[in-house]
């Protein structure tokens, strides 16, 4: 139910201040001039409505508290009320504070002189442990054992509390008896074979060469094995290694070592096109020779948005990693201890002004291969590869109509395009044989997938 002093409803965000002192100043003038007449009662104020009489009395002669005098009682500043102080050691607050700051957990003591006996760590939890989780609990107390390999150890069944199968997330009370047997056992990281097929464009005894379609990666990392599927070394172990009397990766170098059996070079996972493949060590090393001595040359198709000019140019900036999207390259951090001289050397093939606006044909012949390096150097000349948004192109590819965006148009150029990879192709290899020494030139034609782009931006408006 709304007060009887509670502004109308249409005025309640009007400020009240003015009414409020001209009914103090008058009550302040009654007060006066009561005290003159001699007729002022100190019982009157409040039922006359005066409103600071009463505030003025109790600060020219304040009452006394009831609860002066009081020992352990504090009744004003930040600690006002009638209960004890905080810092009264007989006694206890009632509530705990919010800002209370909790003591610091019992330190544990690393065992520095565990030693096996037959193989088995034994141990008793110390009282400090007690409510430690058992994992936790034993990354502190085991010398030289991170989480992840007690995590390991308890997962195969290596430890035990009381005798019986410990549980990682086990809390511990203090005194159980604990026997660890044994060292983590990592799972096996070794690629396995899959019949996947691909596309050999050269082969001999020393080496092969891939033409490696987009989308699949060069190699897997280094998690579980149930990830490490649909790669090229998947690939390339079920081609070349398991031949008739081998086995393992007997038909790849090992150099690379098991999850990169036969890799010398890579290409982003987008990125299609020549991959060379060592069948042995001694063809692995003077591959990465010539790579380190930049004695192969590797040249490149890619399409960029807009107009690149001139016709043909060097790009030669230094590539570092993004401070702030990790995932990217940069060239804007040439000066950083971590970033790598990069070479690029381009020329314009064709010049594409369709339906879809502007486009450049470039061939790229780089002298160094650093991460996303065709890709970073384009952009930083401003002129994205098509189709790679890592870097800022477009996930579609708009109709326009003198250079600006506009509804559909008619015909094949109605809708907008999209290019579910990178316009990036390893199209051309050329290196002298690390064994024979003969020249050797390979070539890649660009995937169906990329040509049938290109004929959509050719393609004249209808």
């Amino acid at each position: 139910m709304p007060s009887k002093n509670m502004l109308p409803k249409g005025d309640r965000r009007r400020s009240v201040k003015a009414e409020y002192r001209a009914q103090r100043t008058l009550a302040q003038e009654r007060e006066a001039a009561q005290r003159a007449a001699g007729e002022w009662s100190e019982a009157e104020p409040r039922r006359q409505g005066i409103l600071t009489a009463d505030i003025v009395t109790a600060a020219a002669s304040p009452a006394p508290s009831p609860w002066a005098g009081r020992a352990n009682l504090v009744t004003s500043g930040p600690e006002s009320g009638k209960m004890p102080p905080e810092h009264d050691t007989q006694s206890t607050p009632r509530y705990s504070s919010p800002y209370a700051v909790e003591a610091a957990a019992p330190e544990i003591a690393v065992l520095e002189d565990l030693e096996p006996e037959d193989g088995v760590r034994s141990l008793t939890a110390p009282p400090e442990a007690q409510g430690l989780r058992l994992d936790a609990y034993l990354a502190k107390a085991v010398p030289g054992i991170s989480r992840a390999r007690v995590v390991l150890l308890i997962e195969g069944g290596q430890v035990t509390v009381d005798g019986e199968p410990a549980k990682g997330k086990q809390k511990l009370k203090g005194g159980e008896s604990i026997e660890i047997e044994g060292d983590p056992q990592p799972a096996p990281l070794n690629a396995v074979p899959e019949d996947i097929p691909l596309a050999v464009v050269y082969e001999d005894d020393d080496l092969a060469a891939i033409d490696k379609p987009a989308g699949m990666m060069v190699h897997a990392g280094s998690g579980a094995p149930e990830h490490n599927t649909g790669t090229l070394v998947n690939a390339l172990l079920y081609r070349f290694g398991h031949r008739a009397g081998s086995s393992g990766a007997a038909g790849l170098s090992e150099l690379g070592g098991p999850l990169r059996p036969g890799i010398v070079h890579r290409l982003d996972k987008q990125t299609s096109g020549l991959i060379l493949i060592a069948k042995n060590d001694r063809t692995h090393q003077r591959l990465a020779a010539m790579f380190s001595a930049r004695d192969l040359r590797k040249t490149y198709i890619a399409l960029v948005h807009g107009v690149l000019e001139p016709a043909e140019g060097t790009v030669s900036l230094a590539i570092a990693r993004d401070l702030v999207r990790r995932t990217r390259m940069t060239t804007r951090r040439g000066g950083a201890g971590d970033a790598r001289s990069a070479v690029s050397h381009y020329r314009v093939l064709e010049r594409i002004a369709g339906p879809y606006g502007s486009f450049t044909l470039v061939e790229v012949r780089i002298e160094t291969g650093r991460t996303h390096q065709i890709r970073v150097h384009m952009q930083a000349l401003g002129h994205a590869v098509v189709g790679d948004t890592l870097y800022g192109a477009p996930r579609l590819i708009q109709p326009v109509r003198g250079g600006a965006a506009t509804e559909p148009l008619a015909g094949s150029a109605s809708e907008p395009l999209a290019l579910e990879r990178n316009f990036l192709h390893a199209t051309a290899l050329a290196l002298a044989h690390p064994t024979t020494g003969r020249p050797l030139e390979l070539h890649a034609p660009l995937p169906g997938e990329l040509e049938d782009l290109l004929g959509r931006l050719r393609k004249p408006v209808a």
